[in-house]
């Protein structure tokens, strides 16, 4: 009887408990929404055509006469080199110029008398042959030593360091009294003209198709600042230390505040595409990779979905592969789910 009796006790008391009521959670309904990105980037601007100047002769610079940011013209003299040794192969041109033409001089009389004595009867035709071998000879000579004098010219002149085209002063890389060799960069130059704004993008970016061709640029330390562009140029190659691939967007009369060296934001949007989105408190993890709680509106119970995000916005995450339009997934009470739980929510609030 003692048995009965306790046993009766205790089902009393599990029959008295309050049975645990379902986790209450905010839910929404999974749509489709137009899904258009847009891109911000900092780049620089740069003139389309940058160029280096050396001197094309190998000597020791005696004068350096620009610095780093002038604008120079055409005509410029930028620097010079110790003249010394090409003024004295130019003197040595001349003196064999002057030298050519002597022995011309007595090989062009020689033969007119051996042309002329052979008219008469006077000579040989060997001799004749002769002095007209040692004319043609001579006046060869007198050509070589003319275009040695001109190559000597040439290198004297170059011995001076003209701009060549109008533009600024972007580097220097020789001091005065540096021996410098043949081609071996002094300057570099940007040209005046048409400038770039260079950005260095990521090369996933470029799996995505642009809504407009033209690019919004502004000025960072001026956002009043602002021009239109298009891309002009997309290097072949990834850069191997930032894993970037550089990218020149043609500015469209670039406004004067935009000079060499100002940093400016590229702005672009990509063509819009159907994707889902849900607010950032629906995301949750599994095993490390990104997962969301789904509802059975039938069943009331939960499940963790992986997902591949696309993107990420403001306030919201942009959900590539693992969502269907139509499926319930819990936005909030998420930190209290586990598989297979019973779940409420308010009826209507899963639209």
């Amino acid at each position: 009887m003692v048995v009965i009796a306790l046993g009766l006790a205790a089902c009393q008391q599990q029959t008295s408990r309050p049975q645990s009521l379902p986790t209450m959670v905010q839910v929404e309904t999974v749509t489709l929404t137009n899904y258009a990105p847009t891109v911000r980037l900092t780049g620089e601007i740069r003139a389309q055509v940058e160029s280096d100047l050396s001197f094309r002769v190998a000597g020791r610079i005696s004068e350096r006469l620009v610095n780093v940011g002038d604008h120079v013209t055409a005509d410029q003299v930028l620097a010079r080199l110790d003249p010394q040794q090409q003024q004295a192969t130019l003197t040595a041109a001349e003196a064999a110029v002057q030298a050519a033409e002597a022995v011309l001089r007595q090989n062009t009389s020689t033969y007119e008398r051996q042309k002329a004595l052979l008219a008469q009867g006077f000579t040989t035709k060997r001799e004749h042959d002769q002095a007209q071998e040692a004319f043609r000879t001579a006046q060869a000579s007198l050509d070589t030593a003319k275009a040695q004098l001109g190559t000597a010219r040439d290198h004297l002149s170059d011995t001076v360091l003209r701009a060549g085209v109008p533009g600024v002063i972007t580097a220097r890389k020789a001091e005065v009294g540096q021996v410098v060799q043949v081609a071996q960069t002094v300057f570099a130059i940007a040209q005046d003209g048409p400038r770039d704004a260079v950005f260095n993008i990521y090369e996933a970016i470029f799996t995505h198709e642009p809504a407009d061709p033209a690019i919004a640029l502004t000025l960072v330390s001026d956002p009043a600042v602002e021009a239109k562009g298009t891309v002009r140029e997309i290097s072949p190659t990834v850069d191997p230390s930032s894993g970037t691939v550089r990218v020149k967007v043609g500015i469209e009369h670039p406004p004067a505040a935009m000079t060499l060296g100002a940093a400016v934001i590229g702005q672009g949007r990509f063509q819009p595409r159907k994707l889902v989105m849900i607010p950032w408190s629906a995301l949750s993890s599994e095993n490390g990779h990104p997962a969301v709680w789904t509802v059975d509106p039938q069943t009331r119970t939960v499940l963790l979905k992986p997902v591949t995000v696309e993107g990420y916005d403001t306030g919201k995450v942009v959900v590539r592969e693992g969502l269907r339009p139509g499926e319930v997934v819990v936005t909030g009470g998420t930190q209290f789910l586990r598989p297979r739980q019973v779940v409420a929510f308010v009826e209507g609030a899963a639209r």
